[in-house]
């Protein structure tokens, strides 16, 4: 006879606030992002190999290395500025959540002038090993609105 082992997940509510604190985490770590900091983010990811960034400019990435090696890219590319995540959405289900909304600022990008920034953003998490981790980011510069073209 096989011995049975259980895991006591964490209550709803519990996991709840432990996304609070970590979109909180998230907030100032984008903050650090638009100064060139990319650290503090870059440790909020999870080290498994299924996460993936479709990222604002052109890479698209699978596996923590990966992904890793392109913050090392993208947060020297900012300086003299933030971001500052809006989440229009923030939704938990069991041990997944995602967040949809846009980050704003105004940046300096390549070491030029500082200029405003908006990215639409989708971040999905997972708890994993008792916290929630980062496994997916798809960010892009919003489009213009076709539709004020038929309103002419």
């Amino acid at each position: 006879m096989g011995m049975q082992t259980t895991m006591k997940r964490p209550q709803s509510s519990l996991l709840r606030r432990e996304l609070e604190d970590t979109l909180r985490e998230v907030d100032t770590a984008l903050r650090a992002m638009g100064a060139g900091d990319h650290e503090p983010y870059a440790a909020l990811w999870d080290d498994a190999p299924d996460v993936t960034l479709f990222g604002a400019w052109g890479p698209i990435e699978h596996g923590a290395d990966a992904v890793q090696t392109t913050f090392e890219w993208v947060g020297p590319r900012f300086g003299d500025g933030e971001l500052v995540p809006e989440n229009v959405v923030v939704h938990m289900s069991g041990a997944l959540a995602c967040t949809i909304g846009f980050e704003r600022g105004v940046v300096s990008v390549d070491g030029g002038p500082p200029q405003p920034m908006t990215l639409r953003t989708t971040h999905v998490y997972r708890y994993a090993g008792a916290r929630w981790r980062l496994v997916h980011r798809h960010a892009d510069f919003p489009p213009r609105d076709q539709r004020e073209d038929r309103a002419a």
